[in-house]
């Protein structure tokens, strides 16, 4: 064993122990992490306009700030931008992540001396948690890849602006840079799929112990690499023992996955933003994820069906229970007050607090009325692929309200295969019947003859890599959006596949 490998274990099991500490105290830890929030913040702009001095509880908190997202917030965010101090959170911020927003256009997320470093911890305690439940460290030793977007910033009013997973590129501890790859030079490279091309000569040869990025776009790693040595990951790299993911569900991946590994290999699971790093997996055996209550975000929680009510309820750790779906609302040191980040989650266990991604508060299917979030597509797909036999490279649902030839209105699902199944429309049962097995809005309308059974559109070979190419949104961070409410995906992809 190397030096490094024995200072990780002997690492994990500290970092382990602090984390039982307060995943053990969840309440009490909350309401510090509360406390500490007004306290720092009541001489900015915001916590002035918001009466933070008087605001002593939850409920104190609840009449004084209300939910916003960033559009909402934007009027303080451009003072921010625009180089004015304290507005938000004491001084000016370390960084601006700059993200795509659907509605806002370019979103400038702060990240501050105080918020940055929970996303450099978070990250690293979810590899020393793995180490110390399975006693496995001699990866350390290997070479790592994080599949990101490019490292190089530029400056905004005295503040450097990038991508989050470029910004983090910068905070590498010392003792990994010799194992990190792509090197400075690839991870700079802007296009896409020259950038994929580049890693896959530097890392072709490498011992390659642990490889990390969000699926789709690993997934284009993977193949590019079997298509030039015609062999699996797993026998290309020896070593490879972990794959590091988060950004979209992987439950839809995970066969193409094992295929092109060609065998097992532990993972783990992240949920990571822009607006804090919340959440990853710490247990193997676990389903969810730990919710990090003690890195200065303080959380609250709406019943999705509550959400787009006038005054809806909000609720603090202690209130929430397991198999509901939430919209998740943090206030950060970065400076964001009962901010909606627009995923809905759903715990597990409260005993410690662990969660998974439902899906997105504004990616759902209501134009009939039947509520169908990302987690029972997400489902239903897994369900109907295991059962029919089908690889499934990505998807993408969306409503047909007006379909021709005078025929019921349906769900489209836009699926690109791997493996196509022989009989596409048994496979349509199969995700229809769980579909209606788990949402009953859905099942009343086929029952009663307002929707008819779904239809399946396959995407050719790369289609939906053309699609994120064609809308300027090819690799990186982005991610295709699993359902829509409205065809201005579907449309585009349908003029794509009829050309």
């Amino acid at each position: 064993m190397s030096l490094k490998s024995l200072g990780a274990k002997i690492f994990a099991k500290r970092i382990r122990k602090k984390i039982n500490k307060w995943s053990s105290n969840p309440i009490k830890t909350q309401e510090k992490v509360f406390k500490d929030l007004i306290k720092v913040a009541g001489n900015t702009a915001f916590g002035k306009d918001h009466n933070f001095q008087n605001i002593k509880t939850h409920s104190d908190f609840v009449k004084n700030v209300p939910i916003r997202d960033y559009e909402q917030l934007k009027s303080y965010v451009n003072r921010v931008v625009d180089g004015e101090k304290d507005v938000l959170w004491p001084g000016k911020p370390l960084y601006f992540a700059k993200t795509s927003g659907t509605t806002s256009g370019a979103k400038y997320i702060p990240l501050t001396k105080d918020s940055m470093p929970t996303h450099i911890r978070a990250a690293r305690n979810a590899i020393l948690c793995y180490i110390e439940e399975t006693g496995k460290v001699d990866f350390v030793d290997g070479k790592m890849i994080f599949l990101q977007g490019s490292p190089e910033m530029e400056e905004k009013n005295g503040v450097m602006l990038g991508r989050l997973s470029g910004i983090v590129a910068h905070y590498v501890p010392k003792y990994l840079q010799k194992n990190r790859l792509p090197s400075w030079e690839t991870n700079c490279i802007e296009d896409w799929e020259e950038k994929v091309d580049a890693i896959v000569e530097e890392t072709i040869h490498q011992n390659m112990t642990v490889i990390s990025g969000i699926p789709p776009w690993v997934q284009m790693y993977f193949e590019k690499l079997q298509q030039k040595t015609n062999k699996t990951i797993g026998d290309l790299f020896k070593g490879f023992e972990l794959f590091i993911y988060g950004g979209v569900n992987f439950e839809p991946y995970k066969a193409t996955f094992e295929k092109l590994i060609g065998r097992k290999v532990a993972g783990i699971e992240l949920y990571p933003a822009s607006e804090g790093f919340f959440a990853f997996q710490d247990k193997q055996n676990e389903k969810g994820m730990l919710l990090q209550l003690d890195s200065g975000m303080f959380y609250e929680f709406v019943k999705t069906e509550e959400f787009f009510e006038e005054k809806p309820k909000r609720l603090t750790i202690g209130e929430v229970e397991k198999g509901v779906n939430y919209v998740m609302l943090v206030s950060t040191t970065a400076g964001l007050w009962s901010y909606n980040i627009g995923d809905t989650v759903m715990f597990t266990s409260t005993t410690p607090y662990r969660l998974i991604v439902s899906g997105r508060i504004k990616h759902f299917i209501s134009a009939f009325g039947e509520h169908v979030i990302g987690k029972e597509v997400d489902q239903a797909l897994k369900e109907g692929a295991d059962t029919i036999g089908a690889m499934i490279n990505d998807f993408t649902v969306a409503p047909q309200v007006n379909p021709d030839n005078s025929e019921l209105p349906y769900h489209e699902w836009f699926i690109e295969f791997k493996e196509a199944p022989v009989d596409i429309e048994a496979l349509a049962l199969e995700i229809e019947n769980s579909l209606r097995r788990q949402n009953s809005y859905y099942d009343d309308l086929i029952e009663g003859k307002i929707l008819r059974t779904l239809k399946i559109t396959p995407v050719p070979k790369d289609g939906f890599k053309d699609y994120m190419r064609s809308v300027g949104k090819l690799g990186g961070q982005n991610k295709l959006p699993r359902l829509s409410n409205d065809r201005n995906i579907a449309d585009k992809l349908t003029a794509m596949i009829d050309k």
